[in-house]
């Protein structure tokens, strides 16, 4: 059972917690992170849930992610995460999120992480992931398209793949 901490509307982490699959209370939210792991060739890794998960059961989705369980902080949990659906570790020591955006019941912050992956030697736990491959932006868009990547919004997935560069700025 995954117990979560709650938060305020200014992200301010409050002395409350929930169970994963109890109803977020109200003025209430919790912390979820996706990673998405580029590599040169300008790919995105994404991953194929399994058919059996919860919320989007077999559609493919980012490389990783999940909510924060209790006491993480959203480096913490990308980290967990990448570790738990991937079977690899990733190091965000100093490492900020790229971006965070708001949902009804929460905050997804988005870690951008440029990393050389040999999907073949990757051991992942086959409870939560399916298959994973490597994706242009191009063909993520047309697996959303076809209904079979989680119907992120075009612009998001645009941005992602603007943001592998840095942050918001152009460098100069």
């Amino acid at each position: 059972m995954e117990t979560w901490d709650l938060y305020d509307e200014n992200r301010q982490i409050l002395n409350e917690t929930m169970t994963r699959g109890d109803e977020v209370p109200p003025n209430r939210y919790h912390l979820v992170i996706h990673v998405c792991i580029i590599n040169e060739q300008g790919q995105l890794l994404i991953q194929k849930r399994r058919d059996d998960k919860l919320g989007w059961p077999g559609k493919w989705d980012f490389s990783s992610g999940g909510s924060a369980i209790k006491g993480d902080h959203a480096r913490e949990a990308a980290e967990r995460e990448t570790f738990e659906e991937l079977g690899m570790e990733i190091d965000l020591s100093n490492q900020r999120p790229h971006f965070t955006i708001n949902f009804e019941n929460g905050f997804d912050d988005f870690f951008i992480v440029h990393q050389e992956v040999d999907i073949e030697s990757l051991n992942f736990p086959t409870e939560e992931v399916e298959e994973v491959k490597w994706a242009t932006k191009k063909e993520i868009h047309n697996m959303v398209k076809e209904g079979l990547f989680i119907p992120y919004r075009k612009s998001m997935v645009d941005f992602i793949f603007d943001m592998k560069i840095g942050f918001g700025t152009i460098d100069k």
